[in-house]
């Protein structure tokens, strides 16, 4: 069983503070060295905070970008550092190498109430092969460990895997127990009707979630390129829209299942898009029985989205992972646009992950992310617990 943060006692045997070993996620873009999305910084917060609360001592740890072992300053987590300072208004302290004396140092002479940032993990390769010896040597930061980076909690790396043997007290942050619970203990028991609306590129990506709501939900509602190779199995002609031909027979191998199950998948029926090149600006609409063989078909049509948001009304939960259309276009965001509006305005029960959901929601209307039930960090960790699987890093809190 996963141990939550309410159940850790922060002061050791002798009445004094212990250090709380964090890793969270930090992965955040950054130009000319400022924080430009401090979602996920915002995110860490109330772990933080609380562990603040308690009089703990705190390191925090984080990857960002794919230095592959190199150090780039690029991809340096000082900028983080200064955002998050000037979110919980306090000085934070920063080392330039996660793993050398001066940095293990600097956490065994914190004082209660402070907090030390390491530098990116990947700038060593050992972070990501999961190597033992950077494992330990991370774990000398801190005599209690959290994981609050739900983002990469499908992958096992040093700082969420192989580091948990070095400690007997480890456990959950609260945006990961959060996570957890919205993602993996609550799918089967939500309140019917359910709709999983599924969207992205690749077939591919999303095969595991499709097969795994099968009997949980009601409705899938495809949208995005992923809906292009659905109706090319169903014989339409998709002009020169992106379609995965090596998954046409896995479209028609899913629908068959569909059609033995509780489920019924709901495909577009019309779209909004440009003739001949994306970013031709020619723009074309198209019901899926008359699609141009110049047309590249970008977003789902006004009747496709009646028909997407009528099945949202009548939902009880909705489960949301990828964009409808390409939604940083405005041209072609009103699909997404317009299943955001509905989820907000309906009386549903709304979990939506997805880097490139969360992103167009955020983009769409300021705020707005906070009316959803549930918005997750996590898009590959989100897609695993979607798909019924276990995350290694949460395995590994439990040993």
């Amino acid at each position: 069983m996963l141990r939550k943060i309410t159940s850790i006692d922060f002061q050791s045997n002798n009445n004094t503070s212990q250090c709380v070993l964090i890793r969270v996620d930090f992965n955040v873009p950054v130009e000319n060295d400022i924080v430009s999305d401090d979602y996920r910084i915002l995110k860490s917060l109330p772990t933080i905070q609380y562990c603040l609360d308690e009089g703990a001592k705190i390191v925090l740890m984080s990857h960002r970008g794919r230095p592959k072992g190199e150090v780039d300053n690029n991809l340096s987590l000082m900028p983080a550092g200064e955002r998050l300072a000037q979110l919980l208004e306090m000085p934070i302290k920063f080392s330039h190498d996660c793993i050398s004396e001066d940095a293990i140092d600097v956490s065994r002479n914190l004082k209660s109430g402070e907090i030390h940032l390491l530098e990116n993990l990947r700038f060593y390769d050992e972070e990501v092969s999961n190597d033992t010896l950077f494992a330990s040597k991370l774990a000398q930061h801190g005599s209690i460990y959290l994981n609050d980076a739900f983002g990469t909690a499908h992958r096992e790396h040093a700082s969420n895997a192989g580091i948990t043997k070095y400690f007997t007290t480890k456990g959950m942050g609260l945006l990961t127990e959060k996570e957890m619970e919205f993602l993996s203990e609550n799918i089967s028991d939500s309140e019917g009707p359910i709709s999983l609306i599924i969207g992205g590129a690749k077939i591919d990506t999303k095969i595991n979630v499709i097969k795994h709501f099968f009997d949980i939900a009601d409705n899938i509602l495809i949208g995005g390129a992923m809906a292009n190779t659905f109706l090319s199995a169903n014989k339409y002609d998709m002009g020169k829209s992106l379609v995965q031909k090596d998954e046409v027979e896995t479209a028609k191998k899913l629908m068959l299942m569909a059609s033995k199950s509780k489920t019924n998948i709901i495909l577009p029926i019309d779209f909004n898009g440009e003739l001949n090149t994306f970013g031709s600006g020619k723009l074309h609409y198209a019901t899926i029985d008359n699609i141009k063989k110049a047309m590249i078909c970008e977003d789902i049509g006004e009747l496709s989205i009646n028909l997407f948001t009528d099945i949202i009304k009548k939902s009880k939960t909705v489960f949301w992972n990828g964009t409808v259309g390409v939604a940083e276009n405005k041209d072609f965001a009103t699909g997404t646009n317009k299943i955001i509006d509905s989820i907000v305005d309906s009386d549903c029960n709304s979990i939506v992950g997805g880097g490139d959901t969360i992103a167009a929601i955020r983009n769409y209307k300021k705020g707005i992310i906070e009316e959803f039930t549930h918005a997750s960090t996590g898009g590959g960790s989100c897609l695993e617990l979607l798909s019924g699987n276990k995350l290694p890093a949460m395995e590994m809190l439990k040993k």
